[in-house]
């Protein structure tokens, strides 16, 4: 390794340059922390080392030298050609996601050869332009995408194109005839690219799918379900191997189990639900010694590890909740009728069963494969109203808004009366409580929020909106739900030390990036609030808890919980345990839903399988499946999300030139988005038809500033609008500021 002599007085920035560029080209494979650059260069005098660091910004912004990890400078010699993945954008910005990592790479266009978003291509980096950002152009597609896109025909003579809404797409798709199956005009349609010639200007496609007319209900929710690459009808060969399966509750599979039909047992779910997936039970072992069982479908038992059904779950990898339906992860025979713990009928559990004292305490608790009978099939809003009547629910739920959904499910009606359970559900409240509080006392973070729901039409239409607010009767099942998974996750996770665990899919929760809390506490304080950064974990997370505590009831309650949602990471799928910060669990995975989730099903097959002395499996290839079931839950968000937004709009297009009170709930650079705050639909107001004044974007405060008479639109501020337009192609309302607000 040879060394610079530079010396450190009258040395210019273009010297230094020279002679930096030389020192990395004879050093190539080396990477030198900035004390080490210093110290080969001889860079004595804090004016030097300053310099320096200005050099290196600038051969950082030119590619030529790469900073990895933080503080460690080396050559970057990317390869000229590399693979990746190709991601299309309608303004022709496109880039290169490459396969071994690193910063995206723009594609301009003319550079794309007509790639697809998602496709797998090879490219070559183009010769960097002196102040310019890195660009490549794309010199194979090595793999095309099975991406499809959803839009409306317009048929033509001979011909037809799919005006298209996907916004990676700027071209309509150019049907041919031949290619169109049957569509008219104002369907709605999937539409797979099946070429995209060099001189032409539209790609060609060939239609997949009719889904209805444009317009109508069941076309828009499967239009949103094909947007996101989702399934919106079952294979009818997995249909045909669920129908063929039996309950299978022999005299010989109940010998095998634990017999639990005899002790009282019962479900609490939402009053449409069909697929009950847990239930609890309650009997006393002894005097202040209770047993409480926390009981699952046992799913795996019908579904077997490779079998066709098991594939089409893997895929799907969760149940998807749109605004009026749902899309299940397994066939209905399974889901509703030979897994769904109906009431009143003999069903195959996988249970974690826990001895409990009254102050939920569990002294001893077991997993094992049960058999357990429903007494009674409750909904939330049946137990809400028997622990309100006996004074047993929280204080907040007296001021909590009701549900104009009906209280009993339509399969209740001849059951027992919800109070003859009374006694066991106030106890089982009770625990729940005590469980809550001791997760909140060691860190948990509480982020109920409450959920926009609307009254639907049989067409379809939304007619109103109300809110769905966790109360007691739904904490209660969460608190048991909790505990199952948290204490089957320490029975794999938590080992002696220096002996590994086995393989279990975790769902772990990272903690929050610290600049995001730095950010947060920055934007409170506009409120008047305070939010304290330091400490260890337990300290953020009561900080962040008193802050919730603190703005609720206030008008900056709901942008300040959206701003703490979002400095938090997300949740996911991972074998690499790091704990729930969130739940402020060291060990947590999902086991109480494998009706709606695959890794659920995962966990319980591994936990069979380590019970009856199976060997470890492999981690990376679960890794794998962790990875995809994390991906298809925030497509399904996504996708649930979007249903959501295209019956706001719906619902707001009835409500045409009424003004509502709103509160500014985002600020970009091309207007505002305004909540309205008595249903909570969301609209923007184009910054070109804010009046009186020219406004910049202040992206750090979260506000639009008048540079004339420097009036500000800030996050959280409360303002009238007049709904202008309702846009149910785009998904969009448009709204207009009233003046005064």
């Amino acid at each position: 390794m040879s060394k610079k002599k530079t010396g450190s007085f009258g040395l210019r920035k273009t010297d230094l340059e020279r002679v930096v560029i030389d020192f990395f080209q004879e050093n190539p494979a080396v990477t030198f922390p900035l004390k080490g650059i210093c110290k080969q260069l001889h860079l004595r005098t804090s004016q030097a080392k300053m310099l320096l660091v200005d050099v290196l910004e600038g051969l950082l912004a030119d590619d030529f030298v790469k900073e990895q990890p933080r503080g460690y400078f080396t050559l970057n010699m990317p390869s000229q050609v590399m693979t990746g993945i190709f991601r299309r954008k309608a303004n022709g910005k496109n880039t290169f996601e490459p396969a071994e990592g690193g910063e995206p790479i723009l594609v301009a266009e003319r550079n794309s050869l007509h790639a697809m978003d998602g496709d797998t291509v090879q490219v070559t980096l183009l010769a960097r332009r002196k102040h310019h950002v890195r660009e490549a152009a794309v010199t194979e597609i090595v793999k095309r995408s099975d991406k499809t896109f959803v839009g409306t025909l317009q048929v033509q003579r001979g011909y037809a194109y799919l005006l298209t809404e996907d916004r990676t797409l700027a071209n309509d798709i150019f049907i041919p005839t031949e290619y169109l199956k049957k569509g008219k005009t104002g369907d709605k349609a999937v539409v797979r690219i099946v070429e995209w010639p060099d001189r032409a200007k539209n790609p060609i496609g060939k239609v997949v799918d009719i889904l209805g007319k444009t317009g109508e209900n069941n076309a828009e929710m499967h239009a949103i379900l094909a947007e996101y690459g989702l399934p919106y009808v079952y294979p009818a060969a997995v249909e045909k191997a669920a129908d063929k399966l039996v309950p299978g509750i022999t005299e010989a599979e109940v010998a095998r189990r634990l017999d639990m039909r005899d002790v009282l047992t019962f479900t609490i779910d939402p009053y449409d639900a069909k697929d009950f997936d847990d239930a609890l039970s309650i009997r006393e072992i002894k005097k202040g010694l209770w047993e409480v069982g926390v009981h699952i479908a046992d799913v795996s038992h019908y579904v077997t590890e490779g079998s066709i059904i098991d594939k089409e779950a893997y895929k799907r990898a969760t149940s998807v909740y749109l605004v009026d339906r749902t899309v299940p992860m397994l066939p209905e025979r399974l889901c509703n009728y030979i897994c769904s713990l109906r009431p009143d009928e003999d069903k195959l559990t996988y249970s974690v069963i826990f001895h409990m004292n009254e102050k939920a305490e569990v002294k001893y608790w077991n997993l094992a494969h049960t058999v357990t009978r429903s007494d009674r099939r409750f909904t939330y809003e049946e137990v809400q109203k028997v622990l309100e009547d006996h004074h047993e629910a929280s204080e907040e739920d007296y001021k909590a808004p009701g549900d104009s959904a009906p209280m009993p499910a339509p399969d209740c009606k001849e059951a027992k009366p919800a109070e003859d359970f009374a006694e066991p559900l106030i106890l089982l409240n009770k625990m729940a409580k005590q469980l809550r509080q001791k997760r909140f006392a060691t860190g948990a973070v509480d982020f109920d929020r409450c959920e926009v729901r609307f009254n639907i039409e049989p067409d379809g239409h939304p007619t109103g909106v109300y809110f769905k607010v966790a109360k007691d009767a739904n904490k209660l099942i969460e608190e048991f739900m909790l505990l199952a998974n948290r204490t089957v996750a320490e029975s794999i996770g938590k080992v002696p030390k220096n002996v590994k665990p086995k393989v279990l899919p975790y769902r772990i929760h990272e903690n929050p990036d610290p600049q995001k809390l730095l950010n947060l506490a920055d934007f409170v304080k506009k409120f008047g609030h305070k939010l304290r950064t330091t400490g260890n974990r337990t300290d953020i997370s009561r900080n962040l808890n008193r802050l919730l505590d603190d703005v609720k009831g206030k008008r900056e309650q709901n942008v300040i919980e959206m701003i703490t949602l979002r400095a938090m990471m997300k949740a996911k799928y991972s074998t690499h345990n790091c704990g729930h910060y969130g739940l402020a669990f060291d060990y947590y995975t999902h086991f109480t839903s494998p009706i709606r989730r695959y890794p659920d099903l995962m966990v319980h097959r591994l936990l069979t399988r380590y019970a009856e002395g199976g060997r470890n499996v492999n981690q990376v290839k679960y890794e794998e499946f962790c990875e995809h079931c994390s991906d298809m839950e925030q497509t399904a968000a996504s996708a649930e999300r979007a249903s959501i937004k295209y019956k706001q709009v719906e619902y707001m297009n009835d409500h045409l030139g009424e003004t509502f009170q709103g509160t500014i709930s985002g600020v970009t650079e091309f207007g505002l988005y305004v909540e309205i705050d008595e249903n909570k639909c969301e609209g923007m107001i184009p910054l070109r038809d804010l009046e009186g004044d020219y406004y910049d974007f202040d992206e750090k405060n979260y506000c639009l500033r008048g540079r004339r008479f420097h009036h500000q639109y800030n996050l959280g501020d409360s303002v009238k609008v007049q709904v202008s337009r309702a846009d149910l192609y785009r998904k969009q309302l448009d709204f207009k500021l009233v003046y005064p607000n």
